[in-house]
Formats: structure tokens, C-alpha cells, sequence
């Protein structure tokens, strides 16, 4: 596994990482970690439990813990891990993230096969969004497979990584490379179990969890919270995150003497998240773009009804009676939510029932499982020859392509050098895993 987003950050990513690497674990394969320093001293090789093996490379981050890109200098130390570990694939997540990127450049040179899983959205107008998408669309233009976590993730990563090839039936028309999959994320049932007392009927508490940004649509929650108030006396609000819109929220409660019925915890650990979700009866999600969304499926499997906004891969998550979808509208939120609350005061919402079917619909077995029948297809397709790399890179266009093309062919003669200068003979091979049956730990 490669990414730029791992332990000690918490996060989707951080998380999916950690847990679909320990489930392959438990399933017989060996697994490691490859990702980026964290200050003052997590650097090196580092062990978590159950037995995950993490090298955190000295590189520094410039913004929101991703690596600057930088395509060689990571060569000598990916190859140096692959080789002494003796990796045969390579899984990179994240299209911010740099070291994954550059893990899918450089895995062909030591013949490891390559997958890329993709966890957001982007846009195709802004800067920042052009210049992500056309280094995700290089990276992938040579990987073996593409894994996305909802069918809408899937549509918006084929057209921004341009993961298209000529038909079989019409060479004349071109159609979706075969090898991209949707597997979707998961969580563990058991450390979201609903409260063991029912709540009581007479008071509503509506939880949101999420970072306090624009893209949360925080604007959304400010507008409509105010409402839901002066509509229903007896339904309270608990906010829980942190970000550039609590201000936001705080102006909203002061404005509308509020202080008693909206609750802002701060910061929330991801330890006492479901403590935080079992006081609510509804969780309300207002993102105005969202790959799939694992706070959703947490508050679900706590038992809470949910009310989110019909965006991203949000509709895909959850059965319609268990979640009331809202277009990103401030009335259309407020009538989703009156809705819901409808449905909770009237006791039609069962969060013991609610919670096992999630527990059925989502887990990390499961998805470990299905992840394994895609690297299995990668092994029994043929590796791309280098010509084969340099013409799919010319690809990219008049002016990206060449210059990706030089990357490629600059990047092979630097692991030319390296194996000169660091022969494979003279590396230290691992010879020694760790030994469950020693620690007891599973």
C-alpha cells in the first residue's frame, strides 16, 4: 500500500488504508505500508497491530499531508523496500497523493504490478482541479487496475484519468478500459452498536459530523438549521467538527439566540464518534460533493435516520428507507428533514434493525475479498512492455506527452544507475515476518 494519507492522520483514506491492509493480512498475505514522514521523529520503520509493517519516508509535505511531486527522488527508496521485501504489487491510493503516483511509475522497472484506488471527486473548471486531473490522468495511463468507491467515482475517474481504449466491436469508437472496478468502502458494525436504552420521543437531537468547509455545505446547514428550530420546539441540533465555517455557525446561533438548541462540540475524535452519534435520533449531511461518504454509513449503522444531499455517490449508499435524499437546496433540505423527523416521532425507524442490515451490507471481509479477485486479474494479464508505455504516454497530448515521456525514459536509465550503484546482491533481504502465534495478536 502507498499513499501520502496514513496513520497517525486520521481520515476516509487513512482509514480504508489500515483496515483493507489488515483484513488482506488476516486473509494470508503479506502487506506494507509505504508513506511519508510525520514530525519530529515518525520516521523509519514503524509496527502497528495486528502485525502492519509501515516504512514512513523522510520526505516533508506542502499542503493537507501530501508530498510535493517529485518522480526520482522516491526511486531509490521504493526500489530498496520493493526488492528487500519482496513485493510483487503494488496498491496506491488517492489521486493527491504523490508517492502513490510515483509508486505506479516506478513498480514496472522492478516488474510489480500495479493498482490505483480513487476516493474523490474533482472538478474539471477550476486550476487546481486541471492540474490534478492531467497528473492522475499520467499515472494511470500505464496501471494494470483502477478501483473506485461508488459507480458516480467511477464515471468521474474514467473521464478525468481518460481511461478509455478503442472498442473491440468499432475501432472507430473508443469505450471504458475493463479494468476499472467499483468496490465500495466499509466499516466494523461493532464499534458503531446503536444505544442500548431507546432515546426518548419528545425531543429530536439532529447530529452532523464533518469538517466545517464549503465543500460540506455548511452554508446549507446554516441556513436551514434556524428553521427546523422555529418549526419544531422540541428538535435540537448537535454539530460536531472543525474548519473555516464554524465561525459561520457560531454568527448563525448568536443571530438567532440559539444557544440552547444548537450544541458545537469542536474537534471530534474518532474514538468518541459513536458516543457523539448515539445521542441523535437523524444524521444530516449537507456535502455538495461526495465519492461515497463513510459518515453516512457510520450514523446508519449507529441507527440513526438519515437526511443527505443527492450528490456524488450519496444515493448509492444506503436503501431509500433508511435515508431521505434532499437536492443541495436549502427548502428542499428543510422539507427532507421535516420528513424525517416525521418518521422518527411517529417511531417507524428501527436502529437495532438499521444497524444490522448495514452490518450485512458493508464489511471489510467482503471487500477484501473482492480487492483480491482484482489483483488476481492483474496477474493473469500480461505486463506492458516499455514501448507500450511511451506510446500510451505520448497520449496525454502535444505538450504533456512528451514531457511524461521523458519522466518515463529518464526514470529508466536513473534504475539503470541505481542497479550499478546498488546491486540487488548487496541489499539486507527480509527473511523474517512478524509471528502471530508469538504475540497473540490478530
Amino acid at each position: 500500500m502507498v499513499s501520502d494519507f496514513f496513520h497517525p492522520n486520521v481520515g476516509g483514506v487513512e482509514n480504508h488504508t489500515y483496515m483493507l491492509s489488515i483484513s488482506l493480512i488476516r486473509r494470508g498475505h503479506k502487506v506494507i505500508v509505504i508513506t511519508h514522514s510525520h514530525p519530529p521523529d515518525r520516521v523509519g520503520i514503524r509496527w502497528i497491530l495486528p502485525s502492519l509493517k509501515i516504512y514512513y519516508i523522510p520526505f516533508p509535505t506542502i499542503a493537507s499531508s501530501a508530498t510535493l511531486p517529485n518522480y526520482f527522488t522516491f526511486l531509490p527508496y521504493l526500489r530498496t523496500i520493493l526488492l528487500r521485501e519482496h513485493i510483487c504489487l503494488i496498491h496506491a491510493h488517492a489521486s493527491l497523493s504523490s508517492l502513490g503516483q510515483e509508486a505506479i511509475l516506478h513498480a514496472h522497472l522492478m516488474g510489480v504490478r500495479t493498482v490505483f484506488t480513487d476516493h474523490s471527486l474533482f472538478g474539471f473548471a477550476d486550476a487546481a482541479s486541471i492540474l490534478t486531473n492531467k497528473l492522475v490522468a499520467a499515472a494511470l495511463k500505464n496501471v494494470d487496475a483502477v478501483i473506485c468507491v461508488s459507480h458516480t467515482g467511477r464515471e468521474n475517474t474514467v473521464l478525468r484519468g481518460q481511461l478509455f481504449e478503442k472498442s473491440e466491436y468499432d475501432p472507430s469508437a473508443l469505450s471504458v478500459r475493463q479494468n476499472v472496478y467499483v468496490i465500495p468502502n466499509a466499516l466494523v458494525a461493532d464499534q458503531f452498536k446503536p444505544a442500548t436504552e431507546p432515546l426518548p420521543l419528545d425531543t429530536i437531537n439532529i447530529v452532523v459530523l464533518s469538517r466545517l468547509a464549503y465543500r460540506k455545505g455548511i452554508d446549507l446547514l446554516v441556513a436551514v438549521a434556524p428553521r427546523i428550530c422555529a418549526a419544531f420546539p422540541n428538535v435540537n441540533f448537535i454539530v460536531g467538527g472543525d474548519g473555516p465555517k464554524l465561525i459561520d455557525l457560531l454568527q448563525m446561533r448568536e443571530r438567532h439566540l440559539l444557544q440552547d438548541r444548537i450544541e458545537l462540540l469542536g474537534p471530534v475524535r474518532h474514538s468518541d464518534v459513536r458516543d457523539v452519534l448515539v445521542r441523535g435520533s437523524i444524521f444530516l449531511n449537507t456535502s455538495l460533493t461526495e465519492s461515497f461518504g463513510i459518515a453516512i454509513l457510520e450514523a446508519a449503522c449507529a441507527g440513526l435516520y438519515v437526511v443527505a444531499t443527492r450528490v456524488g455517490g450519496v444515493p448509492e449508499i444506503l436503501p431509500e428507507d433508511m435515508i431521505s435524499l434532499a437536492n443541495p437546496d436549502e427548502d428542499d433540505v428543510f422539507f427532507a428533514l421535516t420528513r424525517a423527523i416525521e418518521i422518527v416521532a411517529m417511531g417507524k425507524h428501527s436502529p437495532m434493525e438499521a444497524h444490522e442490515r448495514v452490518k450485512n451490507f458493508y464489511n471489510w471481509n467482503d471487500i477484501a475479498e473482492r480487492t483480491e479477485k482484482v489483483y488476481e486479474s492483474v496477474f493473469a494479464t500480461e505486463q506492458i512492455d516499455l514501448w507500450s508505455r511511451m506510446q500510451r504516454t505520448m497520449e496525454l497530448g502535444p505538450f504533456a506527452g512528451p514531457i511524461y515521456t521523458i519522466i518515463l525514459v529518464v526514470d529508466c536509465l536513473f534504475f539503470v544507475f541505481l542497479e550499478w550503484w546498488l546491486p540487488r546482491d548487496d541489499l539486507d533481504f527480509v527473511m523474517q515476518q512478524w509471528d502471530l502465534s508469538i504475540t497473540g495478536v490478530r
